[in-house]
């Protein structure tokens, strides 16, 4: 860096003196060589800082990895086996030709999250990405501007204001359990229905984060069909559509003003949230005018508006409020009804499994309140943990280096020269992720049944049975909700609605899967992707067979 000023400097006191008329043509040319050494003096001593990394041959200079590698399950597997051939830490072939650092050291990632959002931003890719579809609420911003909004969030999202939420989850639930009684009693000649889980879980997810951060009942679980809900569908269902073009923007973030399918979508996402976000912002305020407004003031939003009236320091603006409470919406809906998904996906895998939690929602009786979900209902903690484990919503994070940083490692690590190093040097620009979901279900971190769906690894029975998870730092020493300054803002919001509709749901009903308990499952394509049944004739579809369960 000093360098660079250097030259900079040098060359404003050449220009000053060309402008002078003091300096010859030869004098001037000796100065361009004088600049043009530095810069290459410069970029010799970068090089030579850069930790020199090993990792896979690259099997395309155009796309690396991203087309021959473009299964969730695949890259899992791939990120460990990696991990113990190449170290620790080790580069990935990205597109034309550039590397992604993947980070599988404890230390370094801890280093990672504690300096996230000043020396580590969004990749332009997820910047722009983020901005087209959400605005620049929370999750696009750095630094202070990230720090500020944060700090305005933090009151919707604590256990206080969580604690006056759980009805709305609850509710939410047992109108899936009229729904699905109905279903039931219109199969005359059979006492079960068969019904597409995600599609459930969808409605539920969407009507308790309207409810709850919104104050707005979208009506999925009576059967209405909102802007809302077929724009998120068809934006989930659009990640495999122009792949090609969306894999290279990473490296070219400006295709992504292209009229592409999943970016229309995107846009489209945009508009009609933020008129939803507009209607109920303007309608809390005119209630918070004539004094009305004291149960929207227990949604998100409310607490949001007060954020807007706050002191300098945490103050948001109209337009960050609109912002906000379509990040927390969108983020709040798919994440959520993905993991419910799943976890009825496991249930119905695991009957064993199914009925010790049932049994343990049905001897508990009355309706759990926030407080009896978080510490009374020890085996449905374990189920909820062992999902979010095997099963993250992210399954990366990716962070771009704003300037030149040395990475601390908890063991040695070979580079790529041969030399043996307990750090690592990466230069500014530099993408470097966490792998999440592999880091989730790594052998090396849970153990050699770290694959397998196993709720009894997190109670007291098990307690030592895991390999080196508690290195890592995040909820429960799961990457799932990430950690430090991003960590997930909505964690208890999801846990809370996560818990209360599963005891629901499983205290009312049996769950099988539709087409037996071997049926392949699979991801989609997408930041979130949602699991589907293979074969099944629409895409993001979990066909359960279901019965009431009768004491």
């Amino acid at each position: 860096m000093g360098l660079l000023h250097c030259g900079r400097d040098f060359w404003l006191a050449i220009k000053d003196l060309f402008l002078a008329g003091s300096l010859s043509g030869s004098m001037i040319r000796a100065s361009v060589l004088i600049l043009v050494s530095l810069y290459l003096l410069q970029v010799y001593r970068r090089r030579q800082r850069t930790t020199r990394l090993r990792g896979p041959q690259s099997p395309s200079w155009v796309f690396g990895f991203a087309k021959t590698v473009n299964s969730a399950a695949i890259i899992t597997e791939l990120y460990e086996k990696w991990a113990i051939e190449y170290g620790p830490v080790y580069k990935v072939p990205d597109v034309l030709g550039e590397s992604r650092v993947i980070l599988w050291d404890p230390k370094a990632i801890s280093h990672l999250f504690a300096r996230d959002t000043w020396l580590y931003h969004q990749t332009p890719f997820n910047k722009i990405a983020v901005q087209m579809t959400l605005g620049r609420g929370v999750l696009w911003a750095d630094g202070e501007s990230h720090k500020r909004q944060r700090k305005a969030l933090n009151p919707a999202f604590s256990a206080a204001a969580i604690r006056s939420l759980t009805y709305i989850f609850q509710d939410a639930a047992h109108k899936a359990v009229i729904a699905w009684d109905a279903e039931i009693g219109s199969n005359h000649d059979s006492h079960c229905a068969v019904i597409d889980a995600q599609q459930w879980m969808n409605h539920i997810s969407l009507d308790s984060a309207g409810i709850g951060i919104l104050s707005y009942d979208f009506g999925a679980l009576d059967g209405i069909d909102s802007d809302v809900a077929h724009v998120l569908n068809a934006f989930s269902s659009s990640a495999s559509s122009s792949y090609n073009l969306v894999t290279l923007a990473h490296r070219f973030p400006s295709i992504l003003k292209l009229p592409l399918p999943r970016i229309q979508f995107s846009q489209k996402l945009n508009l009609i949230v933020g008129r939803i976000c507009h209607e109920m912002v303007s309608r809390m305020r005119k209630e918070k005018e004539t004094g009305g407004a004291e149960q929207g003031d227990k949604s998100s939003l409310g607490l949001l508006l007060k954020a807007e009236e706050s002191g300098e320091s945490a103050r948001l603006t109209q337009q960050e409020v609109l912002d906000e409470a379509k990040v927390l919406l969108l983020a709040g809906f798919e994440t959520t009804a993905v993991t419910m998904t799943w976890a009825l996906i496991e249930l119905a895998r695991n009957q064993d499994m199914q009925t010790r939690l049932r049994d343990e929602c049905l001897d508990f009786g009355s309706t759990p309140s926030y407080d009896d979900l978080t510490n009374k209902l020890p085996y449905l903690d374990a189920v909820v943990n062992e999902v979010l484990r095997l099963h993250a919503a992210a399954k990366e994070i990716s962070r771009s280096a704003m300037r030149e940083d040395v990475i601390p490692l908890s063991e040695p690590l070979t580079t790529a020269a041969g030399n043996l190093t307990d750090n690592v040097c990466i230069p500014k620009g530099t993408v470097v992720v966490v792998p999440v979901a592999a880091l989730n279900c790594s052998v090396s971190m849970w153990g050699p049944d770290a694959k397998v769906f196993k709720p009894s690894r997190w109670l007291e029975e098990d307690e030592g049975v895991h390999g080196t998870r508690d290195t890592l730092h995040g909820y429960r020493h799961l990457m799932t909700f990430g950690d430090g300054a991003r960590m997930c803002l909505g964690r208890l919001f999801a846990l809370t609605e996560f818990k209360a509709v599963l005891f629901v749901l499983v205290r009312n009903f049996v769950f099988e899967m539709a087409d037996g308990p071997g049926v392949q499952i699979v991801e989609g394509l997408g930041t979130q992707p949602r699991p589907s049944v293979v074969g099944s004739a629409e895409a993001g579809s979990v066909p359960l067979r279901m019965r009431r369960y009768e004491v």
